[in-house]
């Protein structure tokens, strides 16, 4: 009886696996933390580095997948891009793949910035996930002009908005998707009276989405949108198709403007340039970009390099003077510009 007992547990742990244990979650042994990288150009094709780690423990012998990931220091792998998914326990990447890493996830050119790296080994949706500890990297990357994916959304409204001709998807301005993972965003004027419009794969109807039904949810070939005149921010996912879209006016706020922290300063959209501008005196202070006089949706400055993060820091306003202060949110990278009077 002692041996059949043997042998039934034997055969459930072979099947199944161990009911209980302590599993061992992989770990870098290369690079070190702390290490410094500048990229440039020239090394493109060349190895950025090979990156080791430890085989995960799960308490029994399984095929382990592992993906590399890495996110902006102090984040929590909230938003983390995938580096490499191997069923090895090592990973390399040119410097001109990670270059181009770093710079989706959001990261300036030319400085220095501190990133995060994990990995994530899996077996089994029904076995939990194990996750290395965080490995912390210094990385300056280099300025490339990048090819985000992008989707369109053509209208009624094109032709008194900018946008040249009415209902032309090749006319039409575009939503990016930054991260490359079919999430997009972008802004867009709809200067007529009653707006309609729909979203493009390409530039043209080939592929298209409207909403059925207005409930959030995107039907291919679906029923034109519609909306009221204004300045929207649009965020489509293909992933789960759905989309949404928020009314906002700009204004610029900080203590170095007349209304402190406690009020905006109104700017006025150009739909020829596509950008917003204000003029007005500032001090030697601090400002920030933010829409319809709260704080939900705000912009700063992380790197002090001209470009826009939702929540970012805050800008500095190097003098006192009289500024022209415009802010581009038409492209896939925000910017704004402050060019004293």
């Amino acid at each position: 009886m002692v041996l059949l007992g043997m042998i039934i547990i034997t055969s459930c742990e072979d099947e199944l696996g161990p009911f209980l244990g302590v599993y061992g979650p992989p770990a870098f042994e290369t690079p070190a933390t702390g290490k410094s990288y500048v990229l440039t150009k020239t090394d493109a094709a060349n190895t950025f580095e090979t990156f080791k780690w430890s085989k995960a423990d799960f308490g029994y012998d399984a095929a382990v997948t592992y993906v590399l990931q890495m996110d902006k220091q102090g984040n929590n792998f909230k938003e983390p891009i995938d580096l490499a998914l191997v069923n090895t326990t090592e990973a390399s990447m040119t410097v001109e793949g990670m270059n181009t890493k770093l710079l989706t996830l959001g990261l300036p050119h030319s400085v220095a910035r501190a990133v995060e790296l994990r990995v994530m080994a899996t077996v089994s949706p029904l076995v939990d996930t194990l996750f290395s500890g965080n490995l912390s990297l210094n990385v300056t990357p280099y300025e490339v002009v990048i090819i985000y994916p992008k989707i369109y959304v053509p209208g009624n409204y094109q032709g008194a908005s900018g946008y040249t001709s009415d209902w032309s998807p090749d006319k039409a301005p575009s939503l990016y998707s930054l991260k490359s993972d079919n999430k997009y965003e972008g802004y867009v004027f709809l200067g007529v009276a009653a707006p309609m419009f729909k979203f493009t794969k390409d530039q043209n109807w080939t592929t298209n989405w409207g909403d059925t039904g207005l409930d959030g949810t995107l039907d291919a070939g679906g029923s034109d949108i519609p909306a009221t005149t204004g300045y929207y921010k649009m965020n489509v996912n293909l992933n789960n198709l759905t989309y949404s879209v928020t009314k906002t006016d700009w204004g610029l706020i900080g203590d170095a403007t007349p209304g402190g922290w406690d009020n905006d300063t109104n700017m006025t959209y150009d739909k020829d340039t596509k950008v917003w501008t204000v003029t007005l005196n500032l001090t030697a202070a601090k400002i920030k970009f933010r829409a319809n006089d709260a704080w939900t949706l705000n912009y700063g400055d992380k790197g002090a390099n001209l470009t826009l993060e939702e929540g970012g820091d805050d800008i500095v306003v190097p003098s006192a003077g009289n500024y022209t202060v415009t802010l581009d949110l038409s492209k896939a990278i925000y910017t704004y510009t402050l060019k004293k009077n």
